[in-house]
């Protein structure tokens, strides 16, 4: 009889009603984001933008991706390159910022 290992996805399976409520954070989250593109906060605009954009990602990384139940050497890749997307848009609009400036 070959073993296998339950442990890895102890406690790990949420019901319907976990999938439901991310759902409608996600939504909620859209519509604030369509809400704050008709509503001019100068140069907050688009980093507030970013902001719930980067929310709603990080929600279905963890949760609909399965990423809290991934290996560790995954995890870290998959922060790793949002680290360097990261500092990229930073550089991308300070970059810009100057050259409007």
């Amino acid at each position: 009889m070959s073993e296998h290992n339950t442990n890895d996805h102890k406690n790990h399976d949420h019901g319907y009603g976990h999938y439901i409520l991310i759902w409608f954070a996600l939504l909620i989250l859209t519509g604030l984001t369509v809400a704050v593109a008709g509503i001019d906060f100068g140069n907050l605009t688009i980093i507030t933008a970013l902001a719930i954009a980067s929310l709603k990602s990080f929600l279905v990384l963890k949760v609909f991706m399965h990423l809290e139940v991934e290996k560790r050497v995954f995890t870290v890749f998959v922060y790793t390159s949002l680290f360097f997307l990261t500092v990229s848009l930073i550089l991308l609009f300070s970059d810009y910022s100057f050259l409007q400036g």
